[in-house]
């Protein structure tokens, strides 16, 4: 019975060492691309502004798809992040959808 528990279907592990490799060509690509570029002005304003382009297109979709105690802890947060430190801010963050979750549902 624990065998059984612990046995991994190697078509997982496949695909998780498929992501794996994908992730890091990405990585690796961009790298290649960019590393013979001299960014000044606008291009590297543009590269700069590319992982907050990416965390919000991670994370709205999300907030918008799901319940209203999440739409509003994200609003939260937003506006915790303004004043306070990082890590407060994310700590702040889940405990305010803990917290309106329970008031909500």
């Amino acid at each position: 019975m624990m065998s059984e528990a612990l046995s991994v279907d190697p078509l997982v592990l496949l695909a998780i060492a498929g992501m794996a490799l994908v992730t890091y060509a990405t990585r690796v690509g961009g790298w290649l691309v960019t590393r013979r570029m001299v960014l000044t002005g606008r291009m590297r304003a543009a590269m700069d502004a590319v992982p907050a382009a990416v965390l919000t297109a991670v994370i709205v979709p999300m907030v918008l798809a799901t319940g209203p105690a999440e739409t509003l802890a994200a609003g939260l947060t937003v506006l915790m992040s303004l004043r306070l430190p990082r890590l407060l801010t994310v700590a702040l963050g889940m405990a305010a959808v803990v917290g309106l979750r329970a008031l909500l549902y």
